[in-house]
């Protein structure tokens, strides 16, 4: 589990990740010492999965973005559906799902020539045996998990 400084510490690498430990620590109260361990010990744990940057996926030319319900005549949520989706580098997500569908992936391409392309590689995997496609218009915006003083109940 993680405290109140780990919290504190989270949120301000959340705003800035680039921040050198001394001003982490000033920040949450701690030496800059102190506040580099402590963001070790959250590596270390995978509270901290991976530090990066945000890329404006329409920059990049990434602009189309996609939602996939991939429907399947059988179980697919083992290794090989894991591998043959990370396979496909357009996908960004994928995630096995309740409901009609299995698996629900999130995809970014170029055109919607390419995102067609991307789904006929798709209906390649074995099992799967129909897709249902949502094509965002418009993002009203998008955040990384918020990292509050206390969780939700």
């Amino acid at each position: 589990m993680i405290d109140s400084i780990d919290r504190a510490l989270l949120q301000q690498l959340q705003r800035d990740a680039t921040q050198p430990y001394a001003a982490l620590g000033r920040a949450v109260g701690l030496s800059a010492g102190s506040a580099h361990e402590r963001v070790r010990k959250l590596r270390e744990r995978g509270v901290i999965r991976k530090t990066t940057i945000d890329v404006d996926p329409a920059a990049v030319g990434r602009g189309v973005l996609a939602f996939v319900m991939l429907e399947a005549d059988a179980w697919m949520g083992g290794s090989p559906t894991r591998h043959a989706l990370a396979g496909i580098p357009e996908i960004q997500e994928a995630h096995t799902i309740a409901g009609a569908a299995s698996v629900l992936v999130k995809i970014r391409t170029a055109t919607t020539e390419e995102l067609q392309t991307v789904l006929r590689r798709v209906f390649d995997i074995d099992g799967v045996t129909g897709t249902q496609t949502i094509v965002v218009l418009e993002s009203f915006f998008e955040r990384p998990l918020h990292v509050s003083d206390e969780p939700r109940a």
